[in-house]
């Protein structure tokens, strides 16, 4: 049995996300794959050497994925970078002009082979580009990018996986083990977004605040608010069942902050 000879590191904070890369990497024989949950485990199993490849997770709890590639740059021999990616396409862009490649979430296998032929090329027959120089330009961009709000999330729309603006979301509420936006017209599960916490990370910088445990809202779309009971405020949402959203009582004073109240 001939052994591999493209050995790549899956590196995500989200198991599922892993697995589901590892499994369509079986389909390539001659690629194996070992896997990290996080920075820290990416940069302990990469100072071992011997990976040709790391797709990449960007934003992750803690150290995000530029940190795993700004130390990979340490290494006598840095592998190759494919971040694998639910920004929108702007920030995408920004991505494909300095590293070996993307692959946007989901990960479709088409596109992972196309990516697979372009590492293989570049590792048989490097680019006359100065690599260094290109990973240098992505390290200095990565701060604005991935500062960049989204202005589009994922959800579950159809059976598809569809883009949609996040000035059209009203608010974002954990329903048993899944979160869902609600928009003026509908009830959409999002996609590649786990956990609230995660949700509130991605939507920095923008209008989103997170009222309780369990609810984000816009502020771009409340209709009105009181002071309610035990020192908690109820907020009025501008949907058609007009949903009131409970603000917590220890969210209160940074509620009225993002209002200027």
């Amino acid at each position: 049995m001939t052994a591999p000879h493209l050995r790549a590191l899956i590196v995500d904070d989200e198991a599922p996300a892993r697995d589901e890369l590892l499994y369509l990497l079986e389909a390539h024989p001659d690629v194996e794959a070992a896997q990290a949950a996080g920075a820290r485990e990416a940069m302990s199993a990469l100072a071992h050497g011997g990976f040709d490849l790391v797709f990449q997770d960007i934003q992750m709890p803690g150290e995000d994925g530029f940190a795993v590639l700004a130390a990979a740059q340490e290494l006598e021999r840095p592998p190759l970078f494919v971040f694998v990616t639910a920004f929108d396409q702007h920030a995408i862009r920004a991505f494909e002009e300095n590293a070996a490649d993307y692959l946007l979430k989901p990960v479709a296998p088409d596109r992972l082979a196309k990516s697979l032929g372009r590492v293989r090329r570049a590792l048989a027959e490097p680019a006359p580009q100065d690599l260094s120089l290109a990973i240098e330009r992505l390290l200095s961009s990565a701060g604005r990018d991935a500062a960049r709000p989204l202005g589009r999330i994922a959800v579950e729309q159809g059976g598809r996986i569809a883009l949609i603006p996040t000035s059209s979301i009203l608010f974002i509420e954990a329903d048993e083990k899944r979160l869902v936006a609600v928009t003026a017209c509908e009830r959409l599960t999002c996609h590649g977004l786990p956990t609230l916490a995660k949700a509130a990370e991605r939507l920095t910088g923008q209008a989103f605040f997170q009222a309780n445990r369990a609810q984000l809202v816009n502020l771009e779309h409340i209709v009105e608010f009181t002071p309610w009971f035990g020192g908690k405020y109820c907020v009025v949402m501008a949907d058609p069942a007009r949903t009131e959203v409970t603000v917590s009582r220890n969210r209160v004073r940074a509620f009225k902050q993002r209002l200027g109240i």
